[in-house]
C-alpha cells in the first residue's frame, strides 16, 4: 500500500511539471493574443482568459470520458491550434511587405476588437484544456487502482491526481500570464515562438486523434509511448530555446525617427 501511494506521489510531481509546461504555453498565448489591445483592455482580456482557463479545465475534468472517447472533440482542438499557430507563423515569415499597413490597421482597430480577442482567447483556452486533461489522464491511467472507489468515470485516486495536477497548472497560468505580457515587450521574437508552440501542441492533439480506435491511422498506444513523449517535449523545449535566444526584431529609435 505504501509503495502504491509513493507511486501516486511521484506521478503527481511529474504531472505538475507537465502541466507547468502546458500552462506556460497557455499563458504565453494569452499574452500574445491580447498584446494589440490598449493596456486596460489587455489586462481585462487576460483576466477573462485566466477565468475561462479555470472554467474549461474544471469542465474538462468532469467530461473526461467524453473527451477521451469522442475523437471529433480532439480533432476540432487540433485543427484550431494548427490553424492559429500556422496562420501567424506564415504571416510573420511572408507578410513583411505589408508590415506597415498591418501595423496601421492594428492601431486603428486596437480599441474596437476587445470581444473578438476574448473569443480567440476562449477558443485557445478550450483547446489547451482538452490537451491538458488528455495528458493528465494518460499519465494517471498508468497508476494502479486505489482503494477509494470510482469518481468521474475513473478510479478516484487517479482522478485526484488529475485534479491536483490541473489545479497546479491553473495557479501557474495566473502568475505566468502577467509575466509574459512584460516579457513580450522585451523579447518580440517570443510572439512567433508562442504560435510555433501552439501549432506543435496542435500536432500532438492530431496524433491523439489519428490514434483513436475509430480512426486507426496510428497505433492506439503511440501517443502515450516513451518515444513520442520524448520527441514531443524535446521539440517543445527546442522551440522555446530558439525563441528565447533569437535576436530581437525591435526597431531602433533612430529607425523610427
Amino acid at each position: 500500500m505504501e509503495q502504491m501511494w509513493l507511486e501516486y506521489a511521484w506521478a503527481l510531481l511529474i504531472l505538475i511539471g507537465l502541466e507547468g509546461l502546458l500552462s506556460a504555453d497557455n499563458a504565453l498565448v494569452l499574452a500574445v493574443i491580447a498584446k494589440h489591445l490598449p493596456d486596460e483592455q489587455k489586462k481585462r482580456a487576460i483576466n477573462y482568459g485566466i477565468m475561462m482557463a479555470f472554467v474549461f479545465r474544471f469542465a474538462a475534468l468532469f467530461a473526461i470520458s467524453f473527451i477521451a472517447n469522442v475523437w471529433q472533440v480532439q480533432a476540432i482542438g487540433a485543427a484550431y491550434l494548427l490553424y492559429l499557430g500556422l496562420k501567424h507563423i506564415i504571416q510573420a515569415r511572408f507578410g513583411k511587405k505589408n508590415e506597415d499597413v498591418h501595423k496601421d490597421t492594428k492601431q486603428e482597430s486596437a480599441g474596437k476588437s476587445f470581444w473578438p480577442t476574448v473569443g480567440k482567447i476562449a477558443l485557445a483556452d478550450l483547446a489547451f484544456a482538452i490537451d491538458s486533461i488528455l495528458a493528465a489522464v494518460a499519465l494517471a491511467l498508468g497508476l494502479p487502482d486505489s482503494p477509494l472507489g470510482e469518481f468521474g468515470g475513473m478510479d478516484a485516486g487517479q482522478f485526484m491526481v488529475v485534479l491536483l495536477g490541473g489545479i497546479a497548472g491553473l495557479i501557474l497560468i495566473k502568475f505566468a500570464a502577467t509575466w509574459f505580457v512584460k516579457l513580450l515587450a522585451q523579447r518580440p521574437a517570443l510572439e512567433t515562438t508562442a504560435y510555433a508552440i501552439v501549432a506543435w501542441v496542435g500536432v500532438k492533439l492530431a496524433v491523439i486523434t489519428l490514434a483513436h480506435e475509430d480512426i486507426g491511422v496510428l497505433d492506439p498506444h503511440f501517443p502515450h509511448s516513451t518515444v513520442w513523449t520524448i520527441v514531443f517535449y524535446a521539440v517543445l523545449v527546442a522551440i522555446a530555446l530558439i525563441g528565447w535566444f533569437a535576436p530581437s526584431n525591435k526597431p531602433s529609435k533612430a529607425g523610427n525617427a
